[in-house]
């Protein structure tokens, strides 16, 4: 597994509500900034929000274990505990989940815990951890055949 970190660059309508969201709630440092963009420390990994409302959009979603789950998006895999306390500080904060935590693929090799929530851009961020860390680019885990 690589440790190199990766970049991702994404719009946003609003710099300052992104800033509020990345920096302020999810606690990522700010690198670099200029009118038109911000670059965040997201868990180890650079992404940068480009200010372009035009780009803003509702993701299309696949069914994934039950849920309706949107095609575009990104997140990072955490451990259980701090996924636990993330879901708990975005539930203090009052941000609405679009899928709320739980557990998918429960009792499988797979066995993930997940949510997803939305920027206030519409981009939707996905949060999940694994029983067995191990499992997470194993082609079985969370096969119903595994």
């Amino acid at each position: 597994m690589s440790t190199d970190p990766f970049h991702l660059a994404f719009p946003v309508d609003d710099l300052k509500a992104a800033e509020g969201f990345y920096a302020g709630l999810l606690q990522c440092a700010v690198g670099r900034r200029s009118d038109a963009w911000i670059d965040f420390d997201f868990f180890g990994h650079q992404i940068t929000a480009h200010l372009s409302p035009d780009d803003c959009r509702e993701a299309a979603t696949n069914p994934v274990d039950g849920d309706r789950v949107p095609v575009r998006h990104f997140g990072v895999v955490l451990g259980w505990a701090a996924w636990e306390a993330l879901a708990r500080r975005f539930d203090d904060a009052g941000v609405a989940f679009l899928l709320d935590p739980h557990v998918r693929f429960e009792g499988q090799a797979g066995e993930q815990g997940t949510f997803f929530v939305r920027d206030p851009a519409g981009n939707v961020l996905e949060f999940k951890t694994f029983r067995d860390r191990a499992r997470l680019f194993d082609p079985g885990a969370g096969d119903d055949h595994a």
